[in-house]
Order: C-alpha cells, then structure tokens, then sequence
C-alpha cells in the first residue's frame, strides 16, 4: 500500500489561450488538476508511493482524469467509480494590475455526493504514513465534509501523520460554514498549512497587520498566530506560504514555520509567474515530502519554498519538476541560465 494517501476532487481545467479574456476565447486548452491531486502528482515525481482517493464517474471523462493521474505515477487503485460527472473550472490567467480569474462548475459532481461507505478507510490507510487534505473538499458538500472526517478518523485510528492546507474557497462556502466543520476537524491533524486568509476565514486567527497587496509581512504577527493555534489545537507544526503580490505576474514568495519552540522565515523567491494555479499545492507536496525524508523543520519548509517557487514556471495543475532541481534551487543557484 501506498506511504502517502490524498483524498480529494480532481477536476477538467478549462483555461483561455495565453492571456486571453473569457469573451476572447473560441478555444480552451484542457488539463486535470485539483489541490489534493496537485500534491499527489509532485509527491509521485519526488519518488513516493503516492495513492490518490476520489470518486470519478464511469464515463470517457472520468477516464481522462484517471489516465492524468496514473501518467505521473500516481497510485489509482483506490478511486472509486460512479455519479453523474467530473467537477470543471474555467481559468482566465491575469497579467499585470488584472488578476486571473476562476469560475467554477463543480455541482453535483462524482466526489461532492459520495458517501463515506463508498471507501474502504481502514484498507486505505492500513500502511500508510501520511495523509493529506485540504479544506476544498469538506466545502464541496455535506457529504464530502463526512466523507473527509471518516478519512481522519481511520488515518488516526491507523497512527497516521496527518496534514491539511486549509485553502477557503469563497466560492464554496462562507467563513462560518467553514469555521463550523473545519474546527471539528483540526482536532485529527498534525500538521496545519495555510496563508494568513485561510488563518482567518477558516479558524478566526489574525495574522498581526499583514496586507500582502502591498507587499507588508509582519511576521511577528504570524509568529503570534501560529502560537496561538499550536495552543487551541496541538499542531505539531504550523505552517504558511507567504505571497506578496506585487501584480498578478509578479510576486515575492517565501513561508514560514513554527514547531512549538522555533519560527524560521525561509528565504524569499522574486517571481514573474507563468503560471500561479497550483503553487500552494506544490509548496504542501514539497512541505510533505522534506518531513518525511527526515529534514529539519527549516530545511523541509526551504525544499517546499523552492519546490513552488519552480511550479510557478510551469503551465497547468501539476508540478513537472524533479528532486534535483528543487534541490538545486534551494541551495542558491536560481539564476536560470541555460543547462547544456
């Protein structure tokens, strides 16, 4: 069985032509993708046993998601299949002072009506060691939100580690809704991953005088936070990405993370984004995958730093980038001049 389990909604990314608008486009470049498949995929690249839990439907689109998946050597033996159809999101990619711009159409979709006897938790998680979720999953439905607390309930029963990216999505649910399920869940977790909103809309932390708009980290502030949520809710670790957007193709990129004793602040990525879908995702991928090879906190966060900053070039969901060139841009060669 697989060491890493993610549990979440894959779904058909309907993007305009280079920096197209919405009403320019007479065409759409497809790709699959979706935060918990996005870890899936960069942790499968890093070299883990990675399975990835969803429910597809039993349709010739269902089976694109699937093949995706198994392409990057993700473990899809625990998809189940059946419901009505694969979520969809429309991307319209910002540039300058406009921002890029997500319309969902994921009602109704396979993973949003499954229910928690659809999966064989204790089977899933009998030799693992780490799971990972995000809060995009409970917000797709009531029974999505069930569906992830049967998850963490097997994944403890079974002594697994386990980490959520608390990713609000105003489009999925309000911040009391989320503040409601999301509180009950953090009682299952280890390791907390989310920027200063997520913080505030989904467990009511404040992150100090933050404005990122204008590019102010006031990390003693986060440092205040992350104390504060270790003490609610016994993380071992807390975690954010820190993104000071400049414009919507240019921002600064760093994370911190705080133990219970020490708040490191990693080193700061100056970024002229390509593409910025995915990026949190990759950090978590890159966060999971220093833990579990054994590197201090510091180093781990660097790894997850590095890791996304590199998605950041890269089109589409998925992060296409290998150990050795995290590791390398980590280590303080990020100069970009061409390998021959």
């Amino acid at each position: 069985m697989a060491q890493i389990v993610t549990l979440g909604e894959i779904m058909l990314r309907l993007s305009t032509p280079g920096y197209q608008r919405f009403f320019q486009a007479d065409s759409f470049d497809v790709c699959y993708g979706g935060g918990e498949a996005n870890v899936a995929v960069s942790l499968a690249g890093f070299g883990y046993d990675v399975s990835y839990v969803t429910k597809l439907p039993d349709n010739e689109i269902g089976d694109s998601a699937l093949m995706a998946l198994r392409r990057e050597g993700v473990d899809c033996s625990q998809i189940v299949r059946g419901g009505e159809r694969l979520g969809i999101y429309y991307l319209e990619t910002g540039a300058s002072v406009r921002p890029s711009k997500v319309v969902y159409d994921r009602a109704h979709s396979a993973i949003a009506e499954a229910k928690p006897e659809d999966f064989d938790f204790d089977s899933i998680f009998q030799d693992a060691k780490w799971f990972h979720f995000t809060g995009i999953t409970p917000a797709l439905s009531d029974s999505a939100a069930a569906v992830t607390k049967a998850a963490l309930i097997a994944a403890k029963k079974h002594g697994v580690t386990v980490s959520c990216d608390l990713n609000y999505r105003k489009k999925l649910w309000t911040s009391e809704k989320a503040q409601a399920v999301m509180t009950d869940l953090m009682q299952y977790v280890d390791v907390c991953i989310g920027n200063e909103e997520d913080a505030q809309k989904v467990l009511g932390f404040v992150p100090g005088n933050t404005d990122v708009t204008k590019g102010n980290l006031e990390l003693a502030g986060y440092e205040s936070m992350f104390r504060q949520m270790k003490d609610r809710f016994g993380f071992r670790y807390v975690v954010s990405s820190l993104r000071e957007s400049f414009s919507a193709t240019d921002n600064a990129w760093s994370a911190a993370i705080f133990d219970g004793e020490t708040f490191y602040h990693s080193k700061t990525y100056k970024l002229h984004i390509v593409d910025r879908v995915g990026g949190g995702d990759s950090f978590a991928a890159g966060l999971i995958c220093g833990l579990m090879d054994g590197k201090s906190a510091s180093e781990a966060l660097e790894f997850a730093v590095a890791a996304s900053a590199l998605k950041h070039t890269i089109p589409g969901d998925f992060n296409h980038v290998k150990r050795a060139e995290v590791e390398t841009l980590a280590g303080g060669d990020g100069c970009g001049r061409v390998q021959r």
